[in-house]
Order: C-alpha cells, then sequence, then structure tokens
C-alpha cells in the first residue's frame, strides 16, 4: 500500500553534505559541480542507488538539478515544484526558476573570472552538455568530464536493483520483437550507420517485448543495447537480469554483462548512431576515443513506440475501463466519507490504490499519487509523506492525480473533488479548466499540427480572466511502460507533429497558492476524423479519442459559463461515462455514478 522513496535527506543534512561535495571539488581543482535528477538512461523516475540529487539537497521531485561553487548553490526546478523546493531544501540551496534561468547564465554570475565545473559524463546528454558549451562561449568557463563527486561521499548507497526481467505478451504488445527489430535495422541503414546505441530502458522495452521492475512506477527493464542494421540486438544487463529471457529472445539477441558495455562500445564498427537528446556524453567520449564514426540522429525506437498498434490501443481502452471502476468506486467512496471527518492525505492514497488492486490485474501505480488536499493541491507535483500528511477537511478542494499499471496498459487521471463548499473563486476556475478540456477534445486539425500549436486551447479562457497554469496541457503515454513519454506532448514548447495511434493526457489546471488546486486530466488517442461539417475535403484531419471514462465533478461547474456545445460535450461524455462503466459497478457506486452523470 502507501510507500514513500525514502533517501536519507532532512534539510538539516544538506550543510554537511554541501560543505563535502565542496571538499571534492577542491580536491578534484573544480570551481563547480552539477548534480542531476538523472541516471544513465535518463528516465523520470531513478532507483534508489541513483537519487544523488536527493540524498545531496533532498529535493525529491522528478526533473531538476543542483549547481554548486565554493560560495553558492542552487537547485534549479521548473514550474511544477517552485512551491515544493522551498519546503524540501535547507537554506543553503537557493530556488531558481527554470527555464527561465539557465544554467550557463547562472555560472557566469557566479563564476565572472571563469572557472572549471564539472560533471559526470554518463549523466548529462550529448545534447545538454552541447547547449551549455555554447552559451557559455567567450565566458571562459569550462565544463569539464569528471568522475562522479556526490556518489563516493554517499557511505550506505543502495546497491543496483537486482529484479530479473519479465516477457511482455505478443497479445498485448501486437508485434513479434522479431520484426520490429529487422524494420528499425533498416532504418539503421538508411541514416548511414551500422549500428544504434540505444541507452533508453523504455525504448529497450518495447523493442524486446520485456519489461522490468528496476525503477518504481516505471516497468522498464535498466539494460543498454546495440541495435544493428541486420536486426541483430546485444543487450546489455546486470549479473542474470536477462537470463528468464533467453528463449523469448532468440539467438538474435546477444546477452551481455552490464559491465561489458564500454569495451563493446569501443569495439564497435561505425558509423554509430547516437541520439543526442538521450544519449550520455560518455558514449561519444568512448566512441571518439576508439576513432569510431559517429552520426546523430533519433533512438529509432520513439516514434514507432510512441504510434499505438491496434493490440496497443486495445490494451489501453480495457485498461482505462477497469481503473475507471476502480476511480468510480474511490470517488464515491471519498464523496461519502470526506464530509465525516477522519481522512487524510495518505488515507486516500491508501483506499484508491486498495480499490485498483481489487482488480487483480494491476502491476504497480503509474506514479507516486498525488492527493493534496488545500493548499497542497497548488503544489503540481506534491507527494505526500509522514511528515506532509494533512486532514482533509470541509471547505478545501481535494486534488487527486493518479494512475496504474496494468497488464494491457496504463492509466493517468486527475479529478478534483469538493469537500463541502467550494473556497470563493474555485467553481468559477474550475468551468474554465473544463473549458479548456473540452476545447481540446472537440478540436480537429490538419495533419502535421503540433501540441505547441493545440496547447493555448486549454488555456484560453483562463487567460480572459487573467490565470494560468505553470505546466504543460498534456504528456504522451506509454502503453504499459512510462506515464511520461515522448516525443508527442501538448505543450508550448513541443515542435512534434501529432500522428494517429499517438496517446497524450489533456489536463489543464489552475493553482492559487497557499489555497487550492484544480485539475482535470483525461487520455486522448491521436486518430484520423473526418473533415468538419463545411470543411476542406481534400486535407486530411485528425482529432481525439478520449479513453478516459470518470465523471468530472458537477458540483464545480457553473453551468451558465459553458456554452450549447461545451455543455452537450460534458452530458454526452457522462452518458457515454455511464454507460461503459455502470455495467461494472454496483451499490453505492452504481448509485453515486448515475447522480455524478445525470445532464447538467
Amino acid at each position: 500500500m502507501f510507500q514513500t522513496f525514502e533517501v536519507s535527506a532532512r534539510p538539516e543534512q544538506g550543510p554537511p553534505r554541501l560543505a563535502a561535495l565542496r571538499g571534492a571539488m577542491k580536491a578534484a581543482g573544480l570551481d563547480g559541480w552539477i548534480t542531476p535528477r538523472a541516471d544513465i538512461h535518463q528516465g523520470e523516475y531513478v532507483a534508489e542507488r541513483d537519487a544523488l540529487l536527493q540524498w545531496l539537497t533532498g529535493f525529491t521531485g522528478s526533473a531538476g538539478f543542483c549547481a554548486a561553487t565554493a560560495d553558492r548553490a542552487a537547485v534549479f526546478v521548473d514550474g511544477r515544484y517552485r512551491l515544493q523546493v522551498r519546503e524540501q531544501v535547507a537554506d543553503v540551496f537557493a530556488p531558481v526558476d527554470w527555464p527561465a534561468t539557465q544554467l550557463p547564465g547562472w555560472l557566469r554570475a557566479a563564476l565572472p573570472e571563469g572557472g572549471r565545473v564539472g560533471f559526470d559524463p554518463w549523466l548529462h546528454t550529448l545534447a545538454e552538455v552541447a547547449a551549455w558549451e555554447k552559451a557559455l562561449a567567450g565566458s571562459g568557463i569550462e565544463m569539464v568530464a569528471h568522475d562522479n563527486l556526490v556518489a563516493p561521499l554517499w557511505e550506505d548507497r543502495p546497491p543496483p536493483p537486482d529484479a530479473p526481467f519479465t516477457v511482455w505478451p505478443i497479445e498485448v504488445a501486437g508485434e513479434d520483437h522479431a520484426a520490429k527489430r529487422a524494420r528499425l535495422g533498416k532504418g539503421i541503414a538508411a541514416a548511414g550507420a551500422g549500428v544504434a546505441v540505444l541507452t533508453g530502458p523504455d525504448s529497450i522495452a518495447w523493442l524486446l517485448n520485456i519489461r522490468g521492475s528496476d525503477v518504481r512506477c516505471n516497468p522498464v527493464p535498466h539494460a543498454l543495447a546495440f541495435l544493428h542494421s541486420d536486426g541483430s540486438v546485444d543487450l546489455f544487463a546486470g549479473p542474470g537480469k536477462a537470463d528468464p529471457l533467453r528463449a523469448h529472445l532468440g539467438d538474435a539477441v546477444r546477452l551481455h554483462d552490464r559491465d561489458g558495455f564500454e569495451t563493446a562500445l569501443a569495439a564497435l564498427s561505425g558509423p554509430v548512431l547516437v541520439d543526442p537528446q538521450r544519449a550520455p556524453v560518455a558514449v561519444a567520449q568512448v566512441l571518439g576515443a576508439a576513432g569510431i564514426a559517429l552520426v546523430e540522429g533519433d533512438d529509432p525506437c520513439i516514434l514507432p513506440k510512441a504510434r499505438k498498434n491496434p493490440a496497443e490501443l486495445r490494451g489501453m481502452r480495457a485498461a482505462h475501463l477497469r481503473d475507471g471502476a476502480a476511480m468510480v468506486n474511490f470517488l464515491a467512496w471519498v464523496t461519502r466519507a470526506a464530509p465525516e471527518g477522519g481522512l487524510t492525505e495518505i488515507s486516500v492514497v491508501e483506499k484508491l490504490e486498495g480499490f485498483r488492486r481489487a482488480t487483480n490485474k494491476l502491476i504497480d501505480v503509474s506514479f507516486d499519487t498525488i492527493a493534496g488536499t488545500g493548499p497542497h493541491g497548488a503544489i503540481n507535483h506534491y507527494r505526500v509523506t509522514e511528515a506532509t500528511n494533512l486532514p482533509v477537511q470541509q471547505g478545501e478542494l481535494l486534488l487527486v492525480d493518479s494512475g496504474g499499471q496494468y497488464v494491457d496498459g496504463t492509466t493517468d487521471i486527475t479529478r478534483t473533488i469538493p469537500v463541502g463548499k467550494p473556497p470563493a473563486g474555485a467553481a468559477g476556475a474550475f468551468t474554465r479548466v473544463l473549458k479548456g478540456m473540452v476545447a481540446l477534445s472537440r478540436v480537429r486539425f490538419p495533419h502535421g499540427v503540433t501540441g505547441g500549436q493545440l496547447d493555448a486551447l486549454a488555456r484560453y479562457h483562463l487567460w480572459l480572466a487573467g490565470q494560468d497554469f505553470d505546466h504543460g496541457t498534456g504528456h504522451g503515454v506509454g502503453a504499459g511502460l512510462s506515464v511520461h513519454e515522448g516525443p508527442q506532448r501538448i505543450s508550448r514548447i513541443s515542435n512534434v507533429p501529432l500522428e494517429p495511434g499517438m496517446i497524450v493526457s489533456n489536463e489543464p489546471g489552475y493553482y492559487r497558492e497557499g489555497a487550492f488546486g484544480i485539475r482535470i486530466e483525461n487520455l486522448l488517442v491521436v486518430e484520423e476524423k473526418a473533415p468538419p461539417e463545411g470543411g476542406d475535403p481534400d486535407r486530411r484531419w485528425l482529432g481525439f479519442e478520449t479513453i478516459t471514462f470518470v465523471p468530472i465533478e458537477r458540483r464545480l461547474i457553473v453551468a451558465d459559463m459553458l456554452d450549447e456545445g461545451e455543455r452537450a460535450w460534458v452530458d454526452a461524455y457522462h452518458a457515454e461515462v455511464l454507460a461503459r462503466i455502470g455495467p461494472r459497478v454496483e451499490g453505492e457506486a452504481l448509485d453515486w455514478l448515475k447522480a455524478a452523470c445525470a445532464p447538467l
């Protein structure tokens, strides 16, 4: 049930740990050091062993980094974590608004006379470091690849995860891994390379139809791989982890110990395809030292993985119906229990996970459940701990963002629940958020449109009221893989065209610091659509299929703020929720569902 990912990092431990790092910097002849929230694989979640940023600073968010010099230290976080970071780190670490403030600019101010700034080349991508070096040109500041300075300071650092990998069944994968390997191998040859280096566990999991349990919530295997143009693969993993897969993988997938990766990398015949957005700097260093030609290009698995095949979509739809029933049971319970008192954020998390586990199809939650009541709802990625656990009280909003990893797919849903009378301004803001969510659900758009071009649809009504939210409107979602998956997303910084089969979240929100948070989230599948009535029939049109079926809180909807089309969408959505989920629940949950799905 309720778990916390605890790496010992209390605020009072920040100063001595920072002092120890500064001592290591001085001994190494470095004027600065960068500690990222990343491992070699650049995934969102890291194993406990790899939580170096959390150990050093106390910050538990899924994105960010620390920059330290002899007299300054900062934790760079984006808008999701601006409130959280202030609660978690000691005063010796100054929170920095990122990406508004970029590392090179901060370094120029912190090291005006120049300096040597160290980084672990296994923990930063080629693109990241290249951007830093370009921005630092002429400053006299040098980025220096160096052995990690933080890891040796962590005396009780956990061991690497050692659970064996498992097979992802063909029934939900939809394509044999031999066919995937052969198809992608041809693309590697067309890119002018003989082999591609894969460092993303999600890519390797999808390519080989395997899964792992090396990090919480995301069922990915900690592994590295070479995909050759002939479709064969060299797979590198920890001792014994891939042994159960030998029959599944066959002779064309050769198994190696993880420790042999660097030696094998240096022995490749070039050119070698490397994704600068995903591969560590160390990969390029090893290839360069061996005189092997490097070709920069996208990880060949990224787009094929994002375009879900029919079997993957069937599994995702089935998972969402199952999850929808669990959510309805939960919402019926919390609507009844919250006004009676006695609930806390932790008890809400535990109860919801219990409903999901009762399906007997749950592998794990798809991320740490966000259950924020009152002011905690305004912390975008809040994660309750024993120390922060608040009671659920009358007159507050309870924001619950959660999901499941099921045997056939991945879910992610957010609902906002009023406990008693909503706080002032909450219903109006909720309705504006809903209007944006409905606009995105209804839109049709031509082929070639990006998530960046659609993002404003979800914000328009908030902007009219002088309101906004500091996160993207939507992220890509994997099929039985990472709940946050690229390259597609709905965000003002996205330039990736949406394509049929891609799955994105639709989750606008509004957050009033110290008071409440609002977010509504459904998952959408990009699909081909007929032209809008009277539209240009010569163009190819796309739109969205909603696959999340859970009522939207009617008690927070100001119906008079919706136009006719918006009201019709909400009523039609609720009618479909009742038709699809009604047969899956009973008793009080069914009674609640019928009332929650009544027309506006």
